[in-house]
Parts: structure tokens; sequence; C-alpha cells
């Protein structure tokens, strides 16, 4: 639900209205008070995305209430966007008003930025795209210094690169991220920056392994790497998968090993319940596991994933949802406990937020 009232105090009003509420959520758990991470209150947005409503000639960027894709709502200026995006709006909007070869059925345009300054322009038709849209796409391309990619049914083309390039600090270190068109992204930059900070020093120095579930594009196991011997992260998006191996070799990390499985899979695999040959390469034998690092969907972790991770130790949970935290963390608070807490407001203005709990292995 959007708020309406973007003040300061407003802002700060629902940020302690998420942090009572994760609280509550926790307090039979005996969680202690969540260390919060707030927002910047504009321009926190890498991505966005737009449908273009068409009135005569011309098309405007529109966004739509909830249930209602007939009464178009015209975006001028996007203040929760990057300053990027809010500089690249314009200048895209000129190009295709002025373009017929831009603009002939353009149906929905797509920004994905970065904090180092990257981005990339996707444009979405009704239509096939030929020569015509190539040369002024090329041009447009270079006038904005973004790559641009052009969808139309079952096609796509690509101007630049079909991904962009992310730079992000850690204890002190840049870690570099490939972040490719159509794959999840996280949409806070300076917030996911407070949140790989925080798992890294919750996870602490350990002598053991990690296994991660969910990784994504590595976007956490690129630094947590670097406080344990080693990791097997998985992850089941292609997409993702082939940008965390990018981003292995980027920034020359030799201590993960990765496989394309979801989580319920590697469950099946580590329970002897299923043989995968995609894991016919990996010595599961050779890893000493001490930490499990989850960052799953809204739903949670199933029932039979919760119980695999009761196996370990320390039990590092990173959650979009904290209804699903709460009911995951209940099935596993007869045998850990929770010791650090985390709020992380990845999306001011909205109900949803991020949260972060360590769990440790009760003592006998």
């Amino acid at each position: 639900m959007l708020n309406t009232d973007y003040s300061p105090a407003a802002y700060a009003q629902q940020l302690q209205t998420k942090q009572s509420r994760l609280h509550n959520l926790l307090s039979e758990f005996n969680a202690p008070a969540p260390q919060v991470f707030a927002s910047s209150e504009q321009h926190y947005r890498l991505r966005a995305e737009f449908r273009l409503w068409r009135e005569g000639d011309k098309r405007f960027y529109a966004m739509f209430a909830p249930g209602d894709n007939r009464t178009p709502i015209f975006i001028n200026t996007f203040p929760i966007g990057s300053t990027l995006i809010n500089q690249l709006m314009p200048r895209l909007e000129a190009a295709w008003n002025a373009s017929k070869a831009l603009s002939d059925r353009l149906f929905q345009v797509e920004f994905l930025t970065t904090l180092s300054g990257e981005a990339m322009i996707t444009l979405c038709y009704h239509r096939p795209l030929d020569e015509d849209w190539q040369a002024v796409a090329e041009q447009l391309a270079s006038d904005l210094n973004v790559s641009i990619i052009g969808r139309s049914r079952g096609k796509r083309t690509v101007i630049g690169r079909d991904f962009v390039v992310e730079k992000l600090n850690v204890a002190g270190r840049e870690f570099s991220y490939r972040q490719p068109e159509g794959a999840f992204t996280q949409p806070n930059g300076a917030v996911n920056t407070h949140m790989l900070n925080w798992a890294y020093e919750a996870l602490g120095e350990q002598p053991d392994d990690l296994l991660e579930l969910y990784c994504g594009n590595g976007n956490f196991t690129l630094p947590l790497s670097t406080r344990v011997r080693k990791v097997l992260a998985t992850e089941i998006s292609k997409s993702s998968v082939n940008a965390a191996l990018a981003n292995l070799a980027d920034n020359q990390i030799e201590n993960i090993e990765l496989v394309r499985l979801s989580a319920e899979e590697l469950t099946q695999a580590l329970n002897g319940v299923r043989e995968f040959r995609r894991l016919a390469s990996i010595d599961l034998n050779s890893y000493e596991f001490g930490t499990v690092f989850v960052d799953p969907p809204r739903a949670g972790m199933d029932s039979d994933t919760c119980e695999l991770v009761r196996r370990f130790d320390r039990i590092l949970y990173i959650s979009c949802n904290p209804e699903t935290l709460a009911e995951n963390i209940r099935q596993l608070s007869d045998t850990h406990q929770i010791v650090k807490t985390a709020l992380f407001d990845q999306f001011p203005w909205t109900d949803h937020m991020e949260s972060g709990v360590l769990l440790e292995r009760k003592s006998a």
C-alpha cells in the first residue's frame, strides 16, 4: 500500500511501525531488538518499469492503480527512482516521440541502473524490430550512453551489453556484480550494501564451510565466501547462475562451487532421495558445513528445507516476508535461537520490508 504523505516525519513513523511489526512477530522467540537500516527517502530505487499510454501521436509514461488498467496515471518524474532514471526518462521520451521507428507499437519501457553509474533500457514492442529500428536505437544508445535491449515476440536485440555492472563495498573490499537484463536484482542499492555488510559481520570468521540456498547472481555469496573455508551455492535460474559464474571469475574468487539446483532438489540430494547429474563433479563429503545461508522467495522455506537447515549450527536468514520468516523460525525454535536481528528498509513508502536473523544451535 502506497503512502500519500512523503514528509520526513511520515517516513520516520512508517519505519517505526515496521520495526514494531517485526519485533512483535519475533517476540515469542525472545529475539533481540533489531538493528535498523533506513533508506534514503528519494532516488533509492535502481530499477523501474513503465507501461506507455498513447494519446494521438504521442506516448507517455504511465502507471495504474491496482485493479484498474484503463485509467492511466501519467508519470513526468519518478522521485523514488534513481537520479539516473530521472535523467534518462525525458530524454528517452523525446527520442521516441521524434521517431516513428522507435515509437511504433512500443508499449513498455524498463530501466535498470546501478550505484556505479551504468544503465540499461529495455524497450518492448508489439511488432518485429527491423533495420530502421536498429539504426535509430544504436544512435540513441550512443547519445544516452546506455545499453538498449529491444524485445518483440520471441526475439531480443541487444545494443551494447545485456547486463550492467554494479560495484559494492563490503568491509572495505569492492565487489563487482554483473546484473543481467530480466534477472532479479536488489532494487535498493544502498540498503543492499547495508544487508551485505550486516550479513558479513553476523557470519563472522569461520573455520568451516558455508551452504547457500537461493544464491541468485552471487549477491551475498561473494563477500560471505571471504569469511569461510569454502562455499557450496545453489540457484535454479539459469540466467542468475550464468551471472554468478561470471561474477566469481570477475572477482577472482576460487573457493565457491555453484550448482544449478533448487533448494528442494538439494535437500533431496543431501537426504539421499535422488541423485543429480549436476552434482556429479561435486564431492559433497569434502564439505564441513557449519553455516547455512538462505534468502528464500516470499513463500519462505518449505518444511523439508527447514528440516535440512536445522542440521547446521548457524542459520543466517534474509527474508522479504516477515510472516513466513516467523513461520520458519517457529519450526526451528526447538533447536535454534535468534542471536541477531536486523530490519532493512528496502521499500520505503510501502508495507514491505526485508529482515535478517542469525540463529545458533541451542546448548544441550
